[in-house]
């Protein structure tokens, strides 16, 4: 084989090495939303709080990544946190995706992501009324979570 034969094929290793972990990462990082199967139109959900309101999907908490458990299960004990000074903060919903409340309706809570050195980009918000609702992408989409399943 020849040198130039040996770096092609040697980068073509390195790359799909690269993207295999990328992919690895992700699906052994719980990812970022719930899969589809697991979830159901809001309208099918109105019991669920929050559902009603708005036309997201509504998931189960078990079809989250584990560490939102974690997170729904350290809200209700009321913390610690592991930030405090960005958890259980005001949730201005400034993208609009939730339903419009007045400010101080919603509060923010990290959901760590494994491998993450920062906060990540997942959150649990909680509504005044007893909404829960997960973004896995840092505010551009939201689910209902379902916390009784």
């Amino acid at each position: 084989m020849t040198s130039r034969r040996r770096i092609t094929a040697a980068l073509v290793g390195l790359v799909a090495l690269v993207v295999l972990g990328w992919l690895a990462r992700d699906l052994f990082a719980g990812g970022g939303q719930a899969g589809p199967s697991a979830c159901s139109t809001a309208s099918a959900q109105s019991a669920v709080p929050g559902a009603a309101d708005s036309k997201l999907q509504v998931c189960p908490l078990s079809s989250l990544p584990k560490e939102a458990g974690n997170t729904w299960q350290t809200i209700r004990a009321g913390g610690p946190y592991k930030y405090p000074k960005n958890d259980n903060v005001d949730f201005f919903n400034r993208e609009g995706i939730l339903p419009s409340k007045n400010r101080g309706y919603y509060r923010e809570f990290t959901v760590p992501t494994p491998g993450e050195n920062t906060r990540g980009a997942r959150r649990l918000v909680t509504g005044k009324t007893g909404e829960v609702y997960y973004t896995g992408d840092h505010y551009k989409s939201f689910i209902v979570v379902d916390t009784s399943r």
